[in-house]
């Protein structure tokens, strides 16, 4: 029997519904996917994390290794070494075996080729190991002796490396390098934001909502704090503590919560004038638990948007102390790092520059159009 829809039953339906109604975070993340531009950011975002996270590992280069053979060669989607580099790297090694090579024969994955000795003594076998510790070449096979071993017909394997986006200065791999620099860019931006993050709520919210002389004297070691150099107080944390990855999380979160703490402090002193945070008081509840249950959580709105642009702010800094020669430090590496190489080799090596640019630009726009977007859907007069 089917069942029979009652008049009451229809109203009870339509006050459960409206009952469960929606929070106000849901409400905001879907205006945050309703903008094209903000959602499109968060996919490129987390291409680009997922690409730095796992990409290193399935370039068949470690971000240290350093190909003698291949310094500043050019991004290219054939592998190398290309034709017209083997015959001469041949040449360089039949010329340390005091040989000339002939009869060159490139079959893709191996050549053959003859070595006529220089002399009258034969060709030493034990000499072909320079073709192994070539960059281009395996490990050489004689196949065959003429005229009492002054000829020597050998067989060599080709090593066959791929270079998406060129190498560096020191022929290392450039697309590892670059997948390794965003893991320490993102790590950086990320964590060093997370400790000016909590740093400065904890500090704004408490000085707001206590007022009086502890605002005071918390304000005034801001203020005393704003008036220190970003980069003396860099160097000195460079000279007494040395140059080290856990240092720039330091010195970047120790200075940018001091804005983070000003923004939670103008919420605060706004929203302790609610009813519902005087109604907290009368009924009781201490200063710890007004802070944690609704002075905190009501300023997440402004401290969501404003660490999303907090971010790229971080990951600039690092470049520009990387830059300066205050950051990461060989052989470890970030975009900025890459950059200020890149820069110093941009006539010849363009590549150098162009793909570590490309990759912190494009992260920034990511994270500024999120920022955008989150504003855009936390405003409450949108709603």
């Amino acid at each position: 029997m089917s069942e029979v829809s009652t008049p009451d039953m229809v109203m009870e339906a339509a006050t459960v519904a409206q009952t469960r109604g929606r929070s106000l975070w849901a409400d905001a993340r879907g205006r945050l996917f309703r903008n094209r531009a903000a959602l499109a950011s968060i996919v490129l975002l987390a291409i680009v994390a997922l690409a730095c996270a796992l990409g290193p590992s399935l370039t068949g280069h470690d971000y240290d290794q350093v190909y003698q053979d291949y310094v500043r060669v050019p991004a290219t989607f054939s592998s190398y070494p290309l034709p017209a580099q083997t015959a001469p790297a041949v040449d360089r090694i039949a010329s340390r075996i005091r040989a000339k090579a002939e009869g060159l024969v490139d079959e893709g994955d191996r050549i053959r080729l003859t070595l006529v000795s220089a002399s009258t003594r034969p060709v030493d076998e034990r000499l072909l190991v320079y073709f192994e510790r070539s960059d281009l070449f395996g490990r050489a096979v004689a196949t065959g002796k003429e005229d009492e071993g002054r000829r020597l017909a050998v067989e060599v394997p080709v090593k066959r490396q791929h270079f998406w986006f060129g190498t560096d200065s020191n022929g290392r791999d450039l697309l590892t390098r670059t997948l390794v620099a965003g893991r320490v860019s993102l790590a950086i931006g990320v964590l060093a934001t997370t400790v000016a993050i909590l740093i400065g709520v904890l500090w704004g919210s408490t000085a707001g909502y206590l007022g009086g002389r502890v605002d005071l004297v918390m304000m005034r070691v801001v203020d005393i704090l704003y008036s220190l150099p970003f980069i003396f107080f860099v160097i000195l944390l460079v000279v007494f503590f040395g140059r080290n990855f856990v240092l720039m999380f330091i010195a970047v979160g120790a200075v940018e919560w001091l804005d983070m703490a000003r923004i939670v402090r103008g919420q605060t002193l706004s929203i302790k004038r609610q009813e519902y945070v005087q109604a907290a008081e009368a009924m009781g509840v201490g200063t710890r638990g007004i802070l944690r249950r609704h002075i905190i959580p009501n300023t997440l709105g402004p401290v969501v948007v404003y660490m999303t642009l907090l971010v790229p702010k971080v990951i600039l800094l690092e470049s520009f102390l990387s830059f300066l020669g205050l950051g990461v430090q060989e052989p470890m590496t970030s975009w900025g790092v890459l950059i200020a190489e890149g820069a110093k080799a941009i006539q010849g090596s363009v590549w150098m520059l162009v793909w570590p640019s490309v990759f912190l630009t494009s992260t920034l726009f990511c994270l500024n159009f999120i920022g955008d977007g989150l504003r855009d859907a936390l405003d409450p007069k949108d709603r």
